[in-house]
């Protein structure tokens, strides 16, 4: 990497965020990082938490918001392997979407000792039905601790969680409605296989010709690249 030693970070701290909303899931701050400038970001954070604030080791240790799930059925054999994708309703898009199943770490998920995975096993049981079981060979692994959704515009972070299930008669794929917060509304799912992916990915779209997130391009990448093998 070529480094320019002239540039310096302004140093930017919990009192110089002065908040412009605040409520149960999103907040707005105004960063003062300096005299006169002003940087304004949403967040899901208290103040004292902002990632702009944290020092260095803070950040390489921190956990995200939320937990993104590349669900991955497959035989016995690891073949007719599909990806498992819902369509979710998106407010601020104000249409279903086509995600992977997804959701943000709860304070006992974090209580944990590993809270990705267990955020990331609760949201695939509350919107798919399925439970991994590692007894049954199932594989659930971290595949990117964090990842930042827009950094221009907010801190939010996402951790992308793997599951590789079998497939079994007995293992039918559900939502459970009791489990979902009361804005989440989803209208079904589908079982995409390696072409369908790939097609989804050269359109740019989904079979009804929406657009989707940047998590879900990533977790059909993942899947048609075969890493998860």
């Amino acid at each position: 990497m070529i480094k320019n030693d002239n540039t310096q970070a302004p140093i930017i701290r919990p009192e110089d965020a002065f908040p412009l909303l605040e409520n149960r899931f999103l907040k707005a701050y105004d960063l003062r990082y300096a005299p006169g400038q002003h940087y304004f970001i949403a967040s899901r954070r208290d103040r004292e938490d902002l990632v702009a604030a944290m020092s260095p080791e803070a950040v390489r240790s921190m956990l995200p918001d939320a937990v993104t799930c590349a669900v991955i059925i497959t035989d016995g054999n690891g073949d007719n392997a599909r990806l498992l994708l819902n369509y979710e309703y998106r407010y601020p898009c104000g249409r279903f979407l086509l995600s992977p199943p997804a959701g943000l770490i709860d304070p006992e998920d974090r209580a944990e000792a590993e809270p990705l995975l267990t955020a990331g096993r609760r949201e695939i049981m509350e919107e798919t039905g399925i439970v991994v079981d590692e007894a049954q060979g199932d594989r659930l692994f971290v595949l990117s601790p964090v990842l930042f959704s827009s950094p221009g515009m907010t801190d939010e972070s996402n951790g992308i969680v793997a599951a590789v299930v079998r497939a079994s008669a007995e293992r039918g794929i559900s939502v459970n409605f009791d489990g979902l917060c009361g804005t989440e509304l989803f209208e079904g799912y589908t079982l995409v296989d390696d072409t369908e992916a790939k097609r989804i990915l050269k359109r740019g779209r989904d079979e009804e010709g929406n657009f989707y997130s940047a998590y879900t391009a990533l977790v059909l990448l993942y899947f048609v690249s075969g890493l998860w093998r």
